[in-house]
C-alpha cells in the first residue's frame, strides 16, 4: 500500500464577510484589491501518522460502542460483554478495526467456540495466514466480521490469537451488511431454539 499523507483543515474565523469587505474597498478606493487577507484559503497542517491513528481510534471505538448497545438491546436473553478495542494499520493508521465483543458459542462439530466481533472501516479478504487481510479497499465502506479464538500456547504472556483449526482460517462471518452482521452475532449469543427463532425472524 502507497504511504499516504494526512493533513487537517482550518476553518475561516466566524463574522469576516469576504464579500463586504471587497466591496467596500472598491467603493473607498475605485480597485479591487488583491491582498492575501481577501482570500481566505484553508490553512493545511500535516498529520503525524500518530495523530491520524488516534483520530481514527476515537472513530472505531465510538462505532463499537454504538453496535454494542445495539446488540444488548434485541433481547433481556441475548446479552454481550462490552470488549471495546481497536487496531489501526501501520501503514495506513486511516484505516483500523475495533473488537465490539466476545463470546463461546456451540457448533455441530465444535463445543465451547470462543469467538470475537469485529468492525472494519475498509474491506478486504481474510486469510488463513498470519496477514489475515488480503486485498484492502480503503474506500471507507464498513466490514464485519466474527473470528473464533484460542489462547496462544507456549507463550511468555497469554494471549489471544485466531483459531484456524475452526473452518480453516478461522472466520465465523464476515459481511458489509450491518443487517446481516447484527443477525449473525444475535445467533451466536442465542442460547436456545427459541430465541434463535426470534433472531431469525427479523427481516
Amino acid at each position: 500500500m502507497s504511504k499516504f499523507r494526512y493533513y487537517t483543515a482550518k476553518s475561516p474565523k466566524k463574522g469576516l464577510d469576504l464579500k463586504k469587505a471587497v466591496h467596500t474597498n472598491f467603493l473607498r478606493t475605485g480597485r479591487i484589491a488583491r491582498d492575501a487577507e481577501d482570500w481566505l484559503e484553508e490553512e493545511r497542517r500535516f498529520l503525524t501518522y500518530q495523530e491520524v491513528a488516534e483520530r481514527t481510534g476515537v472513530r472505531l471505538e465510538n462505532a463499537g460502542k454504538k453496535t454494542h448497545q445495539r446488540l444488548n438491546t434485541f433481547h433481556y436473553d441475548i446479552q454481550f460483554p462490552k470488549i471495546i478495542f481497536h487496531k489501526t494499520l501501520a501503514t495506513a493508521p486511516h484505516l483500523g478495526y475495533v473488537h465490539v465483543t466476545a463470546s463461546k458459542t456451540d457448533f455441530a462439530e465444535y463445543k465451547g467456540v470462543t469467538w470475537g466481533f469485529y468492525i472494519a472501516n475498509f474491506t478486504a479478504e481474510i486469510t488463513a495466514d498470519e496477514q489475515f487481510f488480503n486485498r484492502i479497499n480503503p474506500n471507507y465502506s464498513r466490514m464485519y466480521f466474527a473470528v473464533a479464538m484460542k489462547t496462544e500456547e507456549n507463550a511468555a504472556q497469554r494471549r489471544q490469537i485466531i483459531n484456524r483449526d475452526f473452518r480453516e482460517n478461522g472466520v465465523l462471518f464476515r459481511t458489509t451488511d450491518p443487517k446481516t452482521a447484527l443477525k449473525n452475532v444475535l445467533l451466536l449469543g442465542a442460547k436456545s431454539a427459541e430465541l434463535r427463532k426470534i433472531v431469525e425472524a427479523i427481516g
